[in-house]
């Protein structure tokens, strides 16, 4: 059994605790310096065993043991493998999931399952550890292929289907997008027309833009498919419905009129056989149509328990939304294992000699190397604590606990407002953390360069990352909107009033001029004030608040427009709707991290957390900052303090900054990176030792330049 567990540390010895092989020695950190503002309080040290397990989240044991999991040898990826090794070795690590029973915890209990929804997304997410294309080839065998049957099929598919799916008897594929659609499911060209006289649909894609395209499990390994469709009988569309359809004989052909192509070597995530598929007039029976939200009779007749045919699509997309919560998480836990590597090695590599004649500084000392990757550490954080948040509300939905169509709605707008900014955040800090580690980090054997690859496409798939925070714009407006739904003449004249002194206040420097008053040009004052929980939420809030209102101001009278100059005005507005809504996002992230920051009871980590916490929000703060500037937010002063104040929560961060990835849990059978394995610490160990003793023995050559003096 591998050890698993978060780097721990005694009360009594925090810094000093044990530690993944590598990680910088307590000699090798920097003192505890006195904070800036010369506090000469003790130094808070952390609970590293304590906030591991905060990390861990909700599911902390199904986590550790996922990770016992993905680190066993037979299940990771091996760096150089060419694309059909690779496919098969990836293949065959689905079977060792089935062998172990890792894969059943979200399916009926009836199955064999555990009806563990949560638990089943926290567990998947760590297969990332291991290989990429583990996680998402499992990903499209269960998460999609399989929940598909599950959550959009009723009692006989389950029975029917289920078991060799979950068995791995029938690989399969999720034939949803299509070379023509990709994020515009309702559109897709795919038709599945029923035929009353043989009582079955004839599936057909008409023209090439209606192939699928990009499928997992398409190109070799699936032998059926769910396929995404619309349901056309008796000459009426009722949209875009879910189909069971085979696709391959046992010796591995394809069946009479079905088709298809092998995407070839993609820019990675290559251990998938993606592909496309294309249907001429195939046929399935009528039972095949997955109905747990639409049914046709054996006389043609369609019925189905939503009358709305856009809330119907929109509820039968969101039971898929497991896709998105899966990738927040497991861009999350990249992020983190590129920063365990970076700030290890960062402990730990030495460059320049700037405050010794004898020693070259480690490169974390630098502020400039601290401003590179603590901020992305803060932020990493941030998504740890939310991504827990939002998997409880999944697990909540999925369970019945928390199941109308408010809470699926409210899922599925924080799926399309956090999965963006984690997959972008994962890319930039895998980015930054390779260039932090210099020509090292481009070797494949470190990790980063392959993890950057595999994790470009999460950007895009599950849904592009800016139609997503388009769609939670649109909520965003909804919600603002109904606020005045059934308002009388006097609430709505109250708000224009109220609206107009807001901008009067704004607007003319009010509160700019009221800043520079009360901070009476202290910078001590001006971070008094920034670094207060209750003003911190307020910028990130009111940011939000305002940018939504403009725009439902502008865009209030579109509805009465003709259709293309509504379509006009909404696109003029796009730019800023996509920024409100990762404004919302980012909204989102702080109130997780403060509560967490709550719920942290030991006093030294409550202090250090605060630190990382402050230095995310104001983060985001000083990234805006012409926002805030332009609209009156902030006094130039105040402005100037809040970079100032980022640079003094780097120094007070810089002692901390190994124990808060130590904090994370990866060992090294996880991060699989040698610059993070104690090779760089011996060797600058070796190369110090060998100018030590050369200086003791007289015999070290003296410089040129010092020969001159």
């Amino acid at each position: 059994m591998v050890d698993t567990a978060p780097r721990t540390a005694s009360k009594t010895s925090k810094t000093t605790a044990s530690r993944p092989a590598g990680a910088a020695a307590p000699h090798d950190r920097p003192a505890a310096s006195v904070p800036a503002n010369g506090d000469t309080a003790a130094t808070p040290q952390v609970d590293v065993a304590a906030l591991g397990r905060q990390l861990l989240g909700t599911w902390a044991d199904l986590r550790l043991i996922a990770r016992e999991r993905a680190a066993q040898p037979e299940l990771q990826r091996i760096e150089g493998q060419s694309m059909a090794e690779h496919r098969e070795r990836v293949l065959g690590q689905l079977k060792i999931l089935v062998d172990q029973g890792a894969i059943h915890r979200a399916f009926p209990k009836s199955l064999g399952g555990s009806d563990d929804h949560g638990g089943n997304i926290a567990s998947f997410e760590e297969l990332v550890i291991a290989d990429p294309s583990l996680q998402i080839k499992a990903g499209v065998q269960w998460g999609l292929f399989g929940a598909a049957v599950l959550h959009l099929g009723t009692e006989h598919h389950h029975m029917t289907y289920l078991p060799d799916i979950m068995s791995m008897k029938v690989p399969g594929a999720f034939a949803m997008t299509e070379t023509g659609h990709g994020s515009d499911v309702a559109a897709i060209g795919t038709t599945a027309t029923y035929d009353e006289a043989k009582q079955q649909f004839v599936i057909n894609t008409p023209f090439r833009g209606a192939w699928k395209d990009y499928l997992g499990n398409a190109a070799l390994h699936g032998t059926a498919a769910v396929v995404f469709a619309q349901l056309i009988t008796k000459g009426v569309n009722h949209g875009v419905h879910a189909f069971y359809v085979p696709i391959r004989g046992v010796k591995g052909g394809f069946l009479k009129g079905v088709g298809g192509d092998d995407d070839g070597l993609k820019g990675g995530l290559n251990g998938i056989d993606n592909g496309r598929l294309h249907f001429t007039n195939v046929r399935v029976p009528r039972e095949n149509l997955l109905n747990r939200y639409g049914s046709v009779a054996e006389d043609g007749t369609y019925s189905s328990p939503i009358s709305s045919p856009g809330r119907r699509f929109f509820t039968m997309l969101g039971t898929l939304v497991q896709g998105r919560v899966s990738l927040d998480g497991a861009a999350t836990t990249a992020a983190a294992m590129a920063l365990t590597i970076a700030i290890t090695y960062g402990n730990q590599r030495r460059q320049f000699n700037a405050a010794s004649d004898t020693d070259e500084e480690v490169l974390l000392d630098y502020q400039r190397h601290q401003r590179r990757l603590l901020p992305k550490l803060a932020t990493t954080y941030a998504q740890v604590f939310a991504h827990d948040e939002f998997l409880v509300k999944f697990d909540a939905v999925f369970s019945g606990a928390a199941d109308t169509d408010d809470d699926r709605q409210d899922l599925e707008t924080i799926a399309a407002a956090l999965k963006p900014l984690s997959t972008w955040h994962a890319l930039d800090t895998l980015q930054e953390a390779r260039e932090a580690t210099g020509g090292a980090g481009f070797l494949s054997e470190n990790r980063m360069v392959g993890l950057r690859q595999d994790l470009d496409i999460y950007a895009t798939f599950e849904g592009d990352n800016n139609v997503l925070l388009q769609l939670v714009a649109k909520r965003l407006l909804t919600d603002f909107s109904k606020q005045f739904a059934k308002a009388d003449a006097g609430a709505m004249a109250r708000y224009v009033v109220a609206q107009t002194a807001d901008r009067a206040y704004h607007g003319t420097g009010l509160r700019s001029l009221a800043q520079t008053i009360a901070d009476f040009g202290s910078t001590a004052r001006s971070v008094s004030e920034l670094r207060d929980e209750p003003a911190q939420r307020e910028l990130l809030t009111d940011r939000v608040e305002t940018m939504i209102s403009e725009i439902a101001g502008r865009l209030r009278d579109a509805r009465k427009l003709p259709k293309a100059e509504a379509a006009a005005a909404f696109n003029r507005n796009q730019n800023e709707l996509i920024e409100a809504a990762r404004a919302h996002g980012e909204l989102l992230q702080w109130e997780a991290f403060t509560r967490a920051l709550a719920k942290t009871a030991d006093p030294g980590t409550k202090q250090v957390l605060t630190w990382v916490r402050d230095l995310f929000g104001l983060g985001l703060v000083e990234k805006h900052l012409a926002w805030y500037l332009i609209n009156g937010r902030l006094s130039p002063k105040r402005a100037q303090a809040v970079t100032a104040y980022i640079d003094r929560l780097l120094e007070r961060l810089r002692p901390h900054a190994q124990d808060l990835v130590d904090a994370f849990g990866y060992g090294p059978e996880h991060l699989r990176a040698k610059i993070a394995s104690g090779a760089e610490q011996e060797r600058q160990d070796e190369a110090r030792a060998y100018y030590a003793e050369q200086r003791a023995a007289g015999t070290l050559p003296v410089p040129e330049k010092s020969k001159k003096k």
